[in-house]
Order: structure tokens, then sequence, then C-alpha cells
């Protein structure tokens, strides 16, 4: 698929009325909503009713402390954003100093959330444009959208899809900055732990899932993803590759008693990259154990564990001309999550061992992944939130494509302050390292420090009230 067939997928998602992806934290706090048939992410069920569990729901967990979840509104605004960071070009030519340089961001943003007994949806949507006081030739127009839907087919089967793409020239230009950092306990996330320097780039996630309880106790279910990276400039980003993936999986739950799942599932990937001359393919299955235990309906656990086999075709670099054998070979993939939400508080954190997409590397990496998010609502209109990451990527194919593997350690603060109903303001500092000795544009700078400042005004009106 080429690359224009790629844009014009991303935007007939977002134009086709299927209600697109919620920020975090938008979760709704109705007591039997839509939602409660399968999204395994804290949100309250009966006593009849199955959860998705969280390895395989396809949804992230929930953000916002409970006191703050809200549903059945439009709103609509604008957002001005200003970062300074360190390093925004990365290592460029023959220099290998950083490039300082300060953005400025606009983002007018509309938000629409429904939730009735059947059908809970939430469309995101914020265009904008980010431009640079120096380094003018990355200035951008953005675009930011997102869906998230679920529809109960009957009592028992649930549909749900959800869709996120940006257009940007930095993963950090988004609407809301405090919303990064969100914490899967899923199997099938894209890899986002290698981060380009400003450079314009596409960024498109989609998933699509049912869920059918077949018995009081019994749950299957099957769900296919996709993943689109393309970096529109390659001289931008020396040393990275356009990639994407595609991936299904089914599963089958059992509930033991209200509190403990077990399951099983299948999952095949097929992961390509884009180096000049070819393409890097690797196909993977996985047959995983799954376990959950639901201490509190906004308070779960969860395992995952089993072998992942992996067909790796010959593999291209962009140094040498003949490419390496393929190869076959097991290895042992398993993870585990926990989310809590509290009234005032909320706590996610995950470490997933897997074979995964580059996300942006010569080819499939071996991956070990661990993220967490904390947020404390301290009152009213004063809240905080703190969020990092770890991510050790290993590249599969032999030498010379294994000197690409490297990790990436990034944290994110951030407070904010609300005034009045309308006026919200937010401070926040980021610390990015990223050490890939052989991707050029990334080698000898490897550190990012970025400060930000964003102020919102934004207006809600509740819907069906």
């Amino acid at each position: 698929m080429t690359l224009f067939e790629k844009t014009c997928v991303g935007l007939v998602l977002l134009g086709a009325g299927v209600p697109l992806w919620a920020q975090v934290g938008n979760s709704p706090a109705q007591s039997q909503p839509v939602a409660a048939y399968g999204t395994g992410s804290g949100t309250e069920s009966t006593d009849s009713q199955m959860l998705a569990p969280p390895p395989v729901s396809g949804q992230s967990y929930p953000q916002a402390p409970t006191s703050q979840e809200r549903s059945n509104y439009l709103r609509g605004g604008v957002t001005f954003a200003s970062a300074y960071s360190d390093n925004v070009l990365g290592t460029t030519g023959s220099s290998s100093a950083p490039v300082s340089d300060v953005s400025y961001s606009v983002f007018p943003t509309l938000a629409l959330n429904e939730t009735t007994t059947r059908l809970h949806w939430t469309l995101t949507y914020a265009p904008g444009f980010t431009f640079y006081q120096k380094t003018t030739s990355r200035n951008e127009v953005d675009q930011n959208a997102s869906i998230d839907f679920q529809y109960r087919l009957s009592p028992h089967v649930t549909f749900s899809a959800r869709d996120g793409f940006q257009k940007s020239s930095s993963v950090f230009n988004q609407p809301s900055l405090g919303t990064a950092g969100a914490v899967s306990g899923g199997i099938q996330e894209p890899n986002q732990s290698v981060i380009a320097p400003v450079a314009s780039q596409l960024n498109n996630f989609g998933n699509v899932g049912i869920t059918y309880q077949f018995a009081a106790n019994g749950m299957i279910g099957a769900s296919g993803t996709f993943t689109n990276l393309n970096y529109l400039d390659p001289a931008q980003v020396q040393g990275l590759f356009d990639s994407s993936s595609q991936g299904g999986s089914a599963f089958y739950a059992y509930r033991i008693s209200k509190m403990h799942y077990i399951g099983v599932t299948y999952q095949y990937q097929r992961l390509l990259s884009y180096p000049a001359p070819g393409t890097n393919q690797t196909q993977t299955h996985s047959l995983l154990l799954l376990y959950t235990l639901y201490a509190t309906p906004r308070f779960s656990i969860s395992f995952f564990g089993g072998p992942q086999y992996a067909d790796i075709g010959p593999q291209f670099s962009n140094t040498v001309s003949i490419p390496s054998a393929a190869s076959q070979s097991w290895h042992p993939e398993t993870g585990g999550s926990l989310s809590w939400q509290g009234r005032l508080s909320s706590l996610a954190v995950s470490y997933s061992h897997m074979i995964s997409s580059g996300g942006g590397l010569i080819g499939a990496v071996q991956m070990d992944n661990a993220s967490a998010s904390i947020r404390q609502q301290f009152s009213r209109t004063f809240s905080a939130s703190v969020s990092g990451g770890y991510a050790q990527n290993d590249v599969l194919a032999a030498t010379p494509l294994a000197s690409n593997n490297g990790h990436t350690v990034s944290g994110t603060a951030s407070v904010q302050q609300l005034f009045g109903q309308h006026l919200n303001v937010q401070l926040g500092y980021t610390r990015l390292h990223q050490d890939y000795s052989s991707v050029a544009v990334l080698a000898s700078t490897p550190n990012t420090n970025r400060e930000f400042v964003s102020i919102s005004y934004q207006f809600s009106r509740p819907l069906g009230r």
C-alpha cells in the first residue's frame, strides 16, 4: 500500500461517520453502560456480565480519577501551547551539537461523547498548526483525531472499534500534552518507544474486536489491529524507517469466580519495515495463558505468558546490499499490568517482553517495555500527573542489523490548574534519553529536555439532559 493510499484510508476512517477515540480518561461513569461488556479497564459491570481481560480488550487503562469521569457531552474550545526543547533536530549532517528551539501551537478542539444502554462512542478532533522560532522549515499543519466506538449487538455480544490518527512534526504535538503516557496491558500495542526528532510524520493505529459471552462464566472474542508509521521526509530522520504491522487474535476467557478470570489467546502478527532497497518482514505466532484478578470494580491485576514463534524473512540493511538469511526461532512472551482508580487518584503500571514492530528501527525487535502513570486530583481545580517508561529494543535479525539495538528512557511530569469553568493552564516537563548508536539522527544527541505550557479555553454542553 502506498503512502497516499494509507493517508486516504486514515482520512476516510475519520470522516466515515463512525465515531472515533476518546482522550484517555473519558470512560463512562454510568453503572451499566455498554462499555461494561468488554473494556476490562475498570468500568463496573453486573454480576452476570463478564469483562474482556485487559490483555485482549484492546483498550488503554483510564488515567482520570473516578470523580473526573464524564459521559454524554459536547465539548469545544481552543488550546494554545508553547514548548522549549534543547534538542529538536537530533544529529544533523556533520554537526553533533544539539539544536534548541521554541515551538508554538494552536489547536481548535471538538469532542463528542455519548453513552446509552447499548452504545458508547467518543469522537475527538483537533486540527492545528505548529511553527518553530528558528527551525521554520519544520513548521507543520497538524491533525489529531481519534474514535472509540462500542455497540452491544445483543445482551451478550459487543462490537468495538477505535482509531487514532496524527499528522505532525513531533509526537509531542497534541492538544493536551498531559494526555501523554497512556498505559495499556494489551498484547497488541504499537511500539512507540523510538521517538524521532522534529520531523514531519504520520501515525495511525486502529483496532476492531468482538466479544461473545456464550455462558454465565464463558466468553470468546476476536480482534484485529493495524499500525502505520510514515516519515514524510526521510532525510530528516536518517537511520529511521517507515513501518507497518497487521495482527489478529482470538481468545477464550473463563470466570472462575466474581474476581478471578483465566483464559487462553492465540495471536498473529505481520511486522514490516521499509529500508531501501527492500522490505524486512517478520511473522509471529503466539499461544498465551491469561489470568486477571478484579479485586474491586476499579482495581485489576493481569498476567499473560507463553511461547512465541518468529519467522524472520530475509533482512535488508541500508548499508549492505546482500540481505541476511531468513531464520526461525522460538521466544518467550510474557507480561503483566495493574490498574487502580480511586475517587481522586489513579495508577496504571505495565510490563511486557515480546516481539514487536521496530517502531522506526530497521526491523522487528525483541522488546522489553515498562510504563507507569500516576494522577492525583488535589482539589476541584488542581491536579498533577507523572508518567514514565523504559524500553529495550533488540533487532531480531543477525548482524549487521543487530547494531541497531538500543533503549529509551522517558518521563513526563505536569500540573494543571482550572480557572473558573472554562480556562485551564498546564505546565510540564519531559526528559527523554535514547541510546541507539547506529541510528544516525539519534546517535550523537541522545538526550532531550522539554518544558511546555498550554492554555485551553473549553466549553461543554450536556447531551440528552
